[in-house]
């Protein structure tokens, strides 16, 4: 009976959080009557597809979970040979791919995934670069491979970005180790790294010289982030990440700081037990915006077109657990209005707008769709 009242209790101390930080109380999210586009099936017959990326011919480049790295070009789908080995296990594959800013001139594309390399079983998070050349990745250098192993599924991230000023940026998730790794810098997991594109550490990272720091850490304290974006006016890097049972945050990215997991949260386990009595702490960063339930976040990008009438601005994000693409009004850094978009459609695993300036959202199961304005 004492536990029960502690469950309702941290329950009803969310609900007042929320409605205190400004959030719905009830955290509705509206069903619009009427949006801007239609959904057409862009690419069909992908199982898992985690990102996938815009060459400077208008193509694009997806990578399935599974493994395979597929190029898509006037309606077809090939191959592209000497992919990496991943390790598959749980949300553990082949996972984000990102072009370098000037991929017209140098030609290099990135890959995150989960990687066996290491003495110990099971994998962790890797980031690799390559050029792709005649339908093949040649070129490989392995940038980053986050360490030890572990036989976990769970938790790997991970997603990749460049920032204005040249830097990438990428997260690793906490691998399931809650406990160990997301507080401590001296160990990888749970974390935002920041590295030049050519897997040098910029010496002015956060935890440089610090004894047994892993030194490309940029912030830390996270749970498993699945969105990274660039924000268009401020140039701030903002990652989602995904919470327990609620607790999904939107965070914006400032260096060194630690945003607080499992330490702060507003989630509770998936048992129902509580984690932690404390939403915000002095010295931990609070998030701009929270999901109770969970929405279980994946890919996040701004848009920056007019292709819609009223989204510039917006905040486009998937939701694997509710299967739609919601769509946040912001008010600087606050969050004034939720919108769910392609309610029932399926898991949508990544959205980005493309060099035409339309959305596309990849859709496990399905494939990725093209967002097509409604004509006036």
């Amino acid at each position: 009976m004492v536990m029960r009242k502690s469950i309702l209790f941290i329950g009803f101390f969310v609900v007042m959080l929320n409605w205190s930080c400004g959030q719905d109380p009830e955290n509705k999210v509206i069903v619009p009557e009427d949006v801007p586009f239609t959904a057409e099936l862009f690419v069909d017959d992908l199982q898992i597809p985690w990102g996938f990326a815009f060459l400077p011919d208008g193509s694009l480049l997806i990578t399935e979970k599974s493994g395979e790295l597929l190029h898509f070009s006037n309606g077809r789908k090939t191959k592209i040979e000497n992919v990496p080995e991943v390790y598959q296990r749980g949300q553990g594959g082949l996972l984000d791919i990102a072009l370098h800013p000037d991929y017209g001139t140098n030609g290099w594309l990135y890959l995150s995934y989960a990687s066996e390399e290491g003495p110990e079983k099971g994998g962790h998070t890797a980031i690799l670069r390559a050029k792709l050349d005649q339908g093949a990745l040649v070129d490989q250098e392995l940038l980053y491979k986050a360490t030890p192993n572990t036989t976990k599924g769970q938790h790997f991230g991970s997603r990749i970005i460049f920032d204005n000023d040249g830097y990438m940026f990428f997260s690793i998730g906490e691998r399931g180790a809650r406990d160990v790794n997301p507080q401590d810098i001296t160990r990888d997991g749970g974390k935002i790294y920041r590295m030049w594109p050519d897997g040098r550490i910029p010496e002015d990272n956060p935890f440089m010289g610090q004894t047994d720091a892993k030194s490309a850490i940029y912030s830390y304290g996270h749970r498993n982030p699945q969105g990274l974006a660039l924000h268009p006016e401020t140039g701030a890097v903002w990652d989602h990440e995904h919470g327990p049972r609620g607790g999904d945050e939107i965070n914006i990215i400032k260096k060194g700081a630690n945003y607080g997991w499992p330490v702060v949260t507003y989630g509770i386990n998936y048992s129902g037990t509580p984690i932690t009595d404390k939403t915000q702490m002095e010295g931990m960063e609070p998030p701009i915006h929270f999901w109770v339930p969970s929405i279980a976040p994946s890919g996040m990008v701004f848009v920056t077109s007019d292709a819609y009438p009223g989204w510039k601005g917006s905040l486009l994000v998937g939701s694997l657990s509710f299967q739609y693409l919601e769509r946040l009004e912001l008010s600087g850094t606050t969050v004034t209005r939720r919108e769910k978009l392609m309610a029932d459609i399926g898991r949508v695993r990544h959205v980005a707008q493309g060099p035409d300036g339309l959305i596309y959202v990849a859709v496990e199961g399905k494939g990725i769709y093209k967002l097509l304005p409604k004509k006036e």
